[in-house]
């Protein structure tokens, strides 16, 4: 079942679709801002997208000092505000492009900085890429889950230097993404909460990703929600069951109290509302319960 969440974000591509060599990542970070979709996540649902109000709100790019490395990042929050609530949030394989912008911007009109990195930055730009096999071979695969967490810690404490309180961290993440909101919530002492949407459990470990959720299910220093399809072909809903027999068998309040929501029938990706997979009712329930969440366990 290895990368089988990885595989079903390509089900956006067009068949035979090329790479638009020009991309570069700014193009992906204007495009975060609302300037469009890349290729990669195509084809969309114009008419279904939604596109959140900025207004009273500061948004755009921000860049986080990773060691020396500059990391790009899409940051929204109320604007003229301090002491916020702080929700990192993690895209899909194809990076941060105009729908995560846009769950960043929801959170912020509920009050949080919320920070969505680009955590494929060094391996390349995940939104110049319309073929499969290449977004994972040269991009998605070369990313090491050690590098993922730097990266998150540093983002962590960029918001405690620009308006947010370290008392007070959330993560969510999509896909990909949902997978790395299990590991770091293992990972950081500062994450309260977290929220991860349809992330892989299970998988073969390689050098790169030598863990998988189930592996640290007993080592979470916040709850988790996992908001997972029924009808996911890349997720069997008996990996979720593994894993909620393992959250069971830890000893800390938060694996104990983490929490599992199916939808039956819905399939992968059903939050991304500009592609096919989108389930409205689904993604709204989930939104509340998502916020429900961090408002429960200390976050909002």
């Amino acid at each position: 079942m290895l990368n089988h969440d990885q595989n079903n974000d390509f089900n956006a591509l067009l068949p035979g679709q090329s790479t638009e060599a020009g991309a570069t990542r700014r193009t992906a970070l204007k495009a975060a801002i609302g300037v469009g979709y890349a290729a990669s996540v195509m084809p969309i649902m114009a008419q279904t997208a939604i596109k959140t109000p900025t207004d009273g709100l500061t948004v755009g790019e921000v860049t986080i000092d990773v060691k020396g490395f500059k990391m790009p990042a899409y940051r929204a929050q109320p604007a003229g505000k301090t002491n916020l609530p702080v929700v990192l949030v993690l895209s899909e394989v194809f990076g941060v492009h105009e729908h995560i912008a846009d769950v960043a911007n929801r959170f912020a009109r509920a009050g949080y900085l919320a920070i969505a990195p680009e955590l494929f930055v060094r391996q390349g730009d995940a939104q110049s890429y319309g073929e499969i096999a290449k977004l994972l071979a040269e991009v998605v695969n070369k990313v090491p889950d050690a590098q993922v967490m730097a990266d998150l810690d540093a983002t962590v404490a960029w918001a405690g230097t620009n308006g947010g309180d370290l008392k007070r961290v959330g993560i969510t993440g999509f896909c990909w993404g949902g997978r790395q909101t299990w590991l770091y919530t293992a990972h950081s002492k500062y994450i309260k909460a977290g929220v991860a949407w349809y992330g892989r459990i299970v998988g073969a470990p390689n050098a790169l990703m030598p863990t998988n959720p189930i592996d640290i299910a007993t080592d979470l220093n916040g709850p988790v929600l996992g908001l997972y399809g029924g009808a996911d072909s890349g997720i069997p809903v008996q990996t979720l069951a593994q894993m909620q027999n393992a959250l069971a068998s830890g000893k800390s309040s938060a694996s104990k109290g983490s929490q599992f929501v199916v939808y039956p029938d819905i399939p992968h990706a059903f939050n991304a509302d500009y592609r096919p997979t989108y389930r409205k009712a689904a993604a709204d329930d989930g939104w509340k319960r998502c916020l429900a969440w961090f408002k429960t366990h200390g976050v909002a």
